[in-house]
């Protein structure tokens, strides 16, 4: 599970980074769709964390 985050959290970094340095309106939408499915990607893998606390 740890490399699923790990590789989760890369991804992030690089739509951020990518999102920063992208002008182009629709580019910038798709980074944007992009970095809210790897957010719910973390936050579904955080649940079961939240539930045993």
């Amino acid at each position: 599970m740890t490399t699923v985050i790990q590789n989760l959290l890369a991804r992030k970094q690089k739509l951020i980074e990518q999102l920063d340095l992208t002008q182009d309106v629709e580019q910038r939408e798709e980074i944007e769709r992009q970095l809210e499915q790897v957010n719910t990607a973390l936050d579904l893998l955080d649940r079961p964390k939240q539930a045993r606390k």
